[in-house]
């Protein structure tokens, strides 16, 4: 019980996690459809200081933008590759198969959350969607970048001087779990390329006009790194205060979440 003359410690900001959708997982004795998600994407959540909740894809029209309104901060988590018909290209035979509910429902949570500029962290494939909402295309085959399967490959990235990124991690290059086999082609209008691989992969991406909307090629969850989600999780915690600046429904996050097709020009990838 709440003693007279204290204040009960403010909740911590609720941070939804778009999961995977798989035909089957195994538990015991049963084989069934499961929306399952890696342990340490909702561990590095609580780490940083959030309360993590698994977003399972909804099919209902408004279902992302009604579940956004009630979360401080989204993450839309890495998994497979995404449609190549979301960006207007010819599928490589290198390119997995489509994954069509997790598509819809995790570019419907990014164009959500941008709208009511609430914010949002993508991991890998989540950054290669916010791409693709946003108006851009993919690099569908990209050597170099993943090892063998189940396994992550460690290199350093450089981020971009002069981003929000880079104010963010300091100076230096980072040393960064990886694993992906595409990246970003063409970026998307308002974007802004804040970290490259050696090779000149770009490995993350801001929406300066949002609050916080960043994307990373790399994995998070699976190393020590903290900075990027405490940083979610301390402007989810304003956001929910409403302390000056801390978006609450702005549209100035949403650029432009329109899919377009495919342009020749303006590749990034180097």
């Amino acid at each position: 019980m709440e003693r007279q003359g204290t204040r009960a410690a403010p909740a911590a900001p609720m941070i939804g996690v778009s999961t995977y959708l798989e035909p089957v997982a195994r538990w015991g004795p049963w084989e069934l459809p499961a929306a399952l998600l890696p342990a340490d994407y909702h561990r590095l959540v609580q780490r940083a200081g959030g309360t993590a909740l698994l977003l399972p894809p909804d099919p209902a029209p408004g279902a992302a933008r009604a579940v956004v309104e009630r979360l401080d901060g989204v993450v839309v988590a890495g998994g497979p590759d995404v449609d190549p018909a979301r960006y207007g290209a010819e599928r490589d035979p290198r390119t997995g198969p489509p994954a069509h509910e997790r598509d819809a429902w995790e570019a419907a949570l990014i164009a959500a959350a941008l709208d009511a500029d609430v914010p949002l962290l993508g991991v890998c494939r989540g950054m290669q969607l916010m791409n693709v909402v946003l108006g851009g295309t993919l690099l569908q085959h990209l050597d170099g970048h993943a090892g063998a399967p189940g396994t992550w490959e460690t290199h350093p990235v450089r981020p971009v001087p002069g981003t929000r990124l880079a104010e963010l991690l300091g100076p230096g290059s980072p040393e960064v779990k990886t694993h992906h086999h595409q990246a970003v082609d063409r970026l998307a209008e308002g974007l802004v390329v804040c970290a490259r691989a050696g090779d000149g992969t770009v490995e993350a991406v801001e929406l300066p006009s949002a609050d916080f909307a960043l994307g990373v090629q790399w994995h998070p969850e699976a190393g020590e790194e903290l900075r990027l989600m405490e940083e979610l999780v301390a402007r989810a915690a304003a956001r929910r205060s409403g302390a000056p600046g801390a978006g609450g429904g702005s549209s100035g996050g949403r650029q432009r979440v329109e899919q377009r097709g495919a342009q020749p020009s303006g590749r990034v990838h180097e």
